[in-house]
């Protein structure tokens, strides 16, 4: 069963704080959180090692500190609007629309709503229950650590390297199709990997492999894309700026 309500309203009293902590730029760890970014797309199982020690220090399993969430949502900003540069975008709304899209949907909807689910599955189908230690449950805010973390490779992967390809990945033919569609696979695979990750870190868990279970939808699609020789990239940019 999922945690009680009066349990989560606990266990969610830190919001109000985690968000007043994002406008108070001397109480964030910026070093750490470069040091995170790096290592999630170079060993993202050094990151999650330190899940316990936080859970330790803090009593809490997610980050108290919302700089990685800040530095996302910058990082965002910035090459939403950099898209709209390359893309030549002079009418205001549509300009608005591509920003706020990346931002509000990309991240912070389509976050919360994965988040939510993962958390939601995660309590009432994935917790061991044991009559000889303290019954634990999976924080909201953490499993929206885990979007982030798993997040920020795809963004590099979708947002900066497809920019820099773009000449490349919109052009005919079928090998900028192959190119820009492993993008697309790579990029998602990754991101239920790491998601996997985070929800294995948590030692009162069991069968977190069923995180990794939608890479197989992405194969499946990423095969037929190729059969039909659908450009992921010419799709994508269309949604925001056909």
């Amino acid at each position: 069963m999922l945690p009680l309500p009066g349990l989560y309203r606990a266990r969610t009293a830190v919001l109000p704080e985690y968000f007043r902590r994002a406008f108070k730029y001397p109480q964030m760890d910026l070093e750490y959180t470069f040091w995170q970014m790096v290592y999630l797309c170079l060993d993202p199982k050094r990151v999650y090692k330190n899940t316990s020690y936080h859970k330790q220090t803090k009593n809490q399993w997610a980050r108290d500190d919302p700089a990685f969430t800040v530095l996302c949502f910058i990082f965002l900003l910035v090459a939403a609007m950099s898209y709209t540069i390359a893309f030549q975008v002079s009418n205001p709304w549509t300009f608005v629309r591509v920003v706020l899209g990346a931002v509000l949907f990309d991240f912070v909807f389509l976050g919360v709503l994965l988040a939510t689910l993962t958390w939601s599955i995660s309590n009432k189908y994935l917790r061991v229950h044991s009559l000889h230690s303290v019954e634990q449950s999976v924080e909201w805010l953490y499993s929206f650590d885990i979007h982030c973390n798993a997040f920020f490779p795809l963004f590099l992967i979708l947002y900066v390297l497809q920019y820099f390809l773009l000449p490349f990945l919109l052009t005919d033919g079928f090998l900028p199709i192959l190119v820009s569609n492993s993008l697309y696979a790579v990029a998602f695979c990754y991101y239920h990997y790491i998601t996997f990750l985070g929800y294995s870190a948590l030692p009162f868990l069991r069968d977190a492999v069923y995180f990794l279970y939608p890479c197989g939808l992405v194969i499946v699609a990423y095969i037929i894309s190729l059969l039909f020789a659908l450009n992921c990239t010419t799709f994508a940019l269309g949604f925001y700026f056909g």
